[in-house]
């Protein structure tokens, strides 16, 4: 009985270690990097939005960060217009305006977060070729449009509709 006791325990340690080992990943970086985490996630590169969207599938990893992952992806435009799936880009374009609105340095960043927009729909776009590949590129030309010399923002979390930026 001893003997099956002192084993469940050292078989208990000996699986929590590598629970206690956990927090030592990236996501337990200081708050303070959180300026250079969200630039991270806002670059126009292919790997930028991978590293995102990962962090997006794991928003607890980075709660201590306080990052708004609210969207409502398109607004008013269609999340995926002729079927392009258009939404994805749109939930990193939504987290880039809310975080830098948040904090307070939207203005300097809001070019950059459009041409990321831009190019995570041309990256859309390249599964396809033909007449569907000009279809998308000219979809994703507009969207790109709409929110650069428009001057569109996503609404606020909870509201429908596109509002002005500030």
């Amino acid at each position: 009985m001893l003997r099956r006791f002192a084993a469940t325990m050292l078989a208990t340690a000996a699986l929590s270690l590598p629970i206690a080992l956990l927090p030592a990943t990236s996501a337990s970086a200081a708050p303070s990097d959180k300026p250079q985490v969200l630039s991270s996630w806002t670059q126009t590169s292919a790997s930028s939005y991978n590293s995102w969207n990962a962090a997006r599938n794991n928003q607890g990893a980075w709660a201590a960060y306080g990052f708004d992952w609210s969207t409502d992806y398109c607004s008013s435009s269609p999340d995926n217009p002729f079927g392009f799936p258009f939404q994805t880009a749109c939930a990193r374009h939504d987290f880039g305006y809310r975080n830098y609105k948040a904090a307070g340095t939207f203005s300097a960043n809001k070019a950059r977060i459009d041409s990321a927009l831009y190019e995570d729909l041309k990256r859309v776009c390249a599964a396809y070729s033909g007449a569907k590949l000009t279809s998308c590129n000219a979809t994703a030309w507009t969207y790109y449009h709409a929110v650069d010399i428009l001057g569109f923002a996503p609404a606020k979390a909870g509201a429908g509709s596109l509002s002005q930026a500030a």
